[in-house]
């Protein structure tokens, strides 16, 4: 694939700023870069401080894309089972949602797949969407069913599942176990720094402009279970998809006009304004210091004044 310039300004001045305590958060006389177009959907970013860089997902292309601040854009994986979200295990392996095959992969160092989930109670999963891992090495992912609505993202099928779930995969054992089904399409997954908190996406107003835009926060019980359901920000406009959370405990999360930040106790701060939908974030860079925008066709970066939390 063609090189593609590291930085291109694509935005001055993105950030703004709602409430007083964003203001650290943000930087002076930055900018919002534009990294890469030609996506069809641009999802799911991770990034790998070992090797410099970025990889993430094209889903309707069937494609994983990688960007180096010196060389540019390369396809990472052809053909990628019309992957979604990606994160990286203790370990520092890829793992990988996937819509064609309806399963979550590890790509083991050797370039190997080995799949960490397919299934539940002997029918196949709906179409994991997004997934992070605990510090216990526990995988956690969401099962909404975009994947299986049509062709774009992946293939239709029937909802085998009777519920649309968040999981989380034993690390010793490999048990999948549902750990909450009471939600409307599942998206976006992040822990609190410390980990005593998860914020759990529902972006179910993409396909119902009456249905659910907001994210909700869980207390977390011995790293395995969860209580204490409640909203924590209701997102306007748009809805959640993914999102992050930074070392003072701000999540980040995508929306139609950009990425919001919420405060721990979910006022919301400010904004990075971007000139498309967002659909997830990360951050990166050498200090963490560094937001990674993927918003339906383009990448997008801006240094930011805070780190992601590790």
């Amino acid at each position: 694939m063609q090189a593609f310039p590291s930085s291109t300004p694509a935005l001055k001045d993105p950030f703004e700023v709602i409430d007083p305590r964003f203001r650290p958060l943000t930087l002076l006389h930055t900018h919002l870069d534009l990294l890469h177009t030609g996506c069809r959907w641009a999802e799911g970013p991770v990034w790998f401080g070992d090797h410099n860089c970025l990889v993430w997902s094209d889903i309707p292309e069937n494609r994983m894309l990688r960007w180096h601040p010196e060389t540019g854009v390369s396809v990472f994986r052809a053909d990628s089972n019309h992957s979604n979200g990606n994160t990286r295990d203790r370990q520092g392996r890829l793992v990988t949602c996937e819509h064609g095959k309806r399963r979550v992969t590890r790509t083991e160092h050797d370039g190997s797949i080995t799949v960490i989930a397919d299934s539940y109670g002997g029918r196949p999963l709906n179409a994991p969407n997004d997934v992070i891992v605990h510090s216990d090495g526990g995988i956690w992912f969401s099962d909404p069913t975009y994947g299986i609505m049509g062709h774009y993202e992946g293939f239709p099928a029937a909802q085998e599942q009777p519920t649309r779930n968040v999981y989380r995969v034993d690390p010793a054992t490999g048990e999948i176990a549902i750990v909450v089904d009471d939600f409307t399409q599942p998206n976006g997954l992040a822990f609190s720094p410390d980990e005593r908190t998860l914020y759990v996406a529902d972006s179910s107003r993409s396909h119902d402009p009456d249905a659910g835009h907001h994210i909700r926060a869980f207390d977390v019980v011995d790293g395995r279970r969860l209580t204490n359901g409640r909203v924590f920000a209701a997102i306007e406009p748009g809805q959640p998809d993914g999102m992050r959370v930074d070392v003072e405990g701000n999540v980040w999360t995508s929306a139609l006009d950009g990425v919001h930040v919420y405060a721990p106790d979910g006022t919301l701060l400010g904004k990075v304004r971007v000139p498309e939908t967002v659909a997830n974030l990360t951050f990166g860079g050498r200090k963490r210091n560094r937001l990674f925008i993927a918003a339906t066709t383009s990448l997008y970066a801006v240094y930011v004044g805070t780190q992601g939390a590790v």
